[in-house]
């Protein structure tokens, strides 16, 4: 589909419409990557103290809804919302966006309680379960429920507080903490296009157990530090097979969530596995669980890589979209983890050193953070919390000046907040 571009004044820019290009280079602006959805009037004020001219992606214009979870040459089919079926189509789960508000029933300090005891009982939960499933015991789908239940009901009610208590928390092996920060994000990023609650726990289902398959891997490959064999790539990726074995010895395990698992390692350009599917015949949970189970990984240490930069991971999606990922997926993603996500490294025009702990969405370039750092670089004895929104219209506001990648200045947030 050939990019539509509209060459569009500055003074003319309105929410919901997608920059693509600017009459300067994007280097030296606050825009991470290469294209930004306007959501908010600071970021139009921020655009026009940078240039006069903007050029807008018509293709990806917001409609009343937002921008849709289908290809723009889908998004005029009329679908009526269903809600009873044990199995959803990718029309059906597209009708279903927006059909659900969430505001913030709660603000970050109470829901932090509520969100630490909801956290501390998925890890439980999924613990067990996959534990079961190692030890040969069948999966249990009612087990799973009960795992994720808690944390959906948490980010319902106040999606930082959870996500920012599962980025500081102590991440044990990979497997384990990969199958619940990725079920945090699918459900985070469900809130964000309006999804039902019902079925938020079903993508939070489906993210926990993307990769149970991989206890039936040998574990030696797991912790391999080297490249793979062309013999141990195929045994690695005979962990769908595997997923796909355990969800058939147990029962009730939705259709659309078992498609989840199958596709979630497919890419839009074909070249995925386990069968090489391309464009919509990957079906919309697996495009979204593409997205976030690579964002979860590339953020995370793994034996064979260290974690990059949250606001990096997201540059190598937007990059890859298209080819490994479901354009439209990525750009809601995007916005969903807003510039700077929620657990991200930041140093502040004081020369202090943050991590980002909240979001403002009226306001996406102005987060909560807390201050870990003196501007000399010296960790501070006590921290402080600090709304760069309400800064803003002080005498001494203080702004964002860059993301900074993981451990900068010897900083290990998990370490600092255990």
């Amino acid at each position: 589909m050939a990019l539509e571009e509209h060459k569009l004044p500055v003074s003319e820019l309105r929410p919901g419409m997608y920059v693509c290009g600017l009459d300067r280079p994007w280097e030296g602006t606050p825009f991470l990557l290469q294209g930004v959805m306007i959501q908010s009037v600071e970021e139009i004020d921020t655009l026009s103290a940078l240039c006069a001219w903007v050029y807008i992606d018509l293709d990806r214009g917001l409609g009343p809804l937002g921008l849709s979870l289908l290809p723009s040459d889908a998004q005029s089919q009329p679908v009526a919302p269903t809600r009873a079926r044990t199995s959803l189509s990718d029309l059906d789960i597209i009708a279903l966006q927006g059909s659900t508000r969430y505001p913030e029933q709660i603000d970050f300090e109470h829901a932090l309680a509520e969100a630490r005891e909801a956290h501390a009982r998925a890890a439980e939960f999924a613990g067990r379960v996959l534990d079961d499933v190692r030890s040969g015991r069948p999966l249990d789908p009612e087990g799973v429920r009960e795992a994720v239940e808690p944390m959906v009901r948490s980010l319902v009610r106040n999606a930082d507080a959870l996500l920012w208590l599962d980025t500081l928390r102590e991440r044990g092996q990979y497997e384990y903490a990969h199958a619940l920060s990725c079920s945090a994000l699918a459900t985070a990023f469900g809130r964000h296009v309006g999804l039902p609650e019902s079925l938020l726990v079903d993508l939070a289902s489906g993210a926990l157990l993307l990769d149970i398959g991989k206890l039936r891997v040998d574990p030696v490959l797991l912790t391999q530090t080297g490249p793979y064999t062309e013999e141990q790539t195929r045994a690695m990726r005979a962990h769908v097979a595997h997923a796909l074995s355990i969800l058939d010895e147990s029962s009730s395990v939705p259709d659309h969530v078992r498609e989840m698992i199958r596709t979630h390692h497919e890419c839009l350009d074909g070249s995925g596995y386990p069968a090489g599917l391309s464009g919509d015949s990957i079906p919309l949970l697996g495009r979204i669980a593409s997205v976030v189970d690579a964002y979860d990984a590339m953020t995370s240490d793994r034996p064979h890589c260290r974690a990059v930069g949250q606001h990096v991971a997201l540059q190598v999606l937007y990059r890859d979209r298209g080819t490994r990922y479901a354009p439209e997926v990525v750009e809601q993603f995007m916005q969903c983890m807003s510039v700077y996500p929620i657990g991200s490294l930041v140093e502040l025009s004081t020369g202090e050193v943050a991590i980002v702990m909240a979001q403002n969405s009226a306001r996406r370039l102005q987060p909560r953070v807390m201050v870990l750092t003196a501007p000399d670089k010296r960790v501070l004895d006590q921290f402080h919390s600090l709304d760069l929104m309400v800064r803003a219209h002080s005498d001494d506001p203080v702004r964002v000046v860059a993301p900074l990648p993981p451990g900068a200045h010897g900083l290990d947030p998990v370490a600092l907040f255990l």
